[in-house]
């Protein structure tokens, strides 16, 4: 075990870290952990050798050795590469800040290059029809209704599917305003539309149960199961499945309602500045990546404004 691991996620705990985060702390540093087991390096004999090794062996298809590759495993994108090696500089700079010996400099492990792909934001229309689509594909009338409530919410918010599946029902005012607790525990308001918010009544009028979790599953209709909040795993899969039955071409998930949101108030006009806030971003920087504009805005960019975009006389 890494010198010092539990009292790193200790100290984590007790510095306000969401759960989440030293989850994956934990989950991270173990791969590391188990990397140096397997290939017979201690702790204290790592340097940038060992961690352009474990570079090698994150970027391979089967991580339990970079040359054997097999296609069953799945690669780990770069992002999630980048979320690893963070880990271990994370881990080194406390060992420091403790006064513990490091084999390596926080500063020496660089991060990988990142792939930068085409943004992909459905056009509008797509998205309207996979927040409507629970109403005509739930067969049940109850999860409809829910599901419904969900889509209409995320979009009209822009918050996040974990932000979401942990409101309580206190959260919601009357006037549409949801006071939320976001990422790196920061507060902020997300408000909802008129439309979204006649969702949101239509399913709370069906609870007869006194949770306070404003989503809750269904399966069983028994009371142990309705003690539980909705999961995050279990929206994916049906946004997936709506898209699918949908056939919606761009590739869309919960997050790319959170994208769309962004993507088309900026096509309205809305300022960056606001954008950030509402999405609760840290930086504009950030917000600037959600912000994609669609190809279809682009292209009425690029004749309404090109300085020979006219035809010659």
């Amino acid at each position: 075990m890494l010198p010092d691991f539990d009292e790193f996620l200790l100290y984590l705990q007790t510095n306000n870290y969401s759960p989440e985060t030293v989850y994956n702390y934990d989950r991270d540093l173990r791969v590391f952990d188990q990397h140096l087991t397997e290939t017979g390096t201690a702790f204290n004999q790592v340097d940038k050798m060992a961690i352009a090794r474990y570079k090698a062996y994150l970027t391979s298809r089967d991580r339990k050795t970079a040359i054997r590759l097999t296609e069953q495993e799945k690669m780990l994108v770069s992002r999630s590469i980048n979320r690893m090696l963070s880990s271990i500089r994370s881990y080194l700079k406390w060992l420091i800040e403790m006064d513990k010996l490091t084999p390596v400099a926080p500063e020496s492990i660089k991060l990988i290059k990142q792939e930068r792909k085409h943004p992909q934001v459905a056009e509008l229309n797509d998205l309207v029809r996979l927040v409507e689509a629970p109403s005509s594909l739930e067969k049940d009338n109850l999860v409809a209704l829910r599901n419904r409530a969900v889509l209409e919410l995320l979009f009209s918010t822009g918050m996040r599917i974990s932000e979401l599946c942990s409101l309580n029902r206190n959260q919601v005012d009357d006037s549409g305003k949801i006071f939320i607790m976001g990422k790196g525990k920061k507060q902020r308001f997300v408000y909802m539309t008129e439309r979204a918010v006649e969702h949101l009544n239509r399913y709370l009028v069906t609870r007869k149960d006194s949770f306070t979790a404003l989503f809750i599953p269904y399966s069983g209709r028994n009371v142990s199961s309705a003690k539980k909040r909705i999961s995050t795993n279990y929206l994916q899969e049906r946004i997936k499945g709506y898209r699918e039955k949908l056939r919606i071409n761009v590739p869309t998930s919960a997050h790319s309602l959170r994208h769309g949101f962004a993507t088309y108030l900026a096509e309205e006009g809305a300022s960056p500045a606001a954008i950030q806030i509402l999405l609760g971003h840290e930086s504009l920087d950030t917000t600037t990546r959600y912000v994609h504009a669609s190809d279809r805005f682009a292209e009425e960019t690029h004749r309404k404004f090109h300085p020979l975009a006219k035809p010659d006389d």
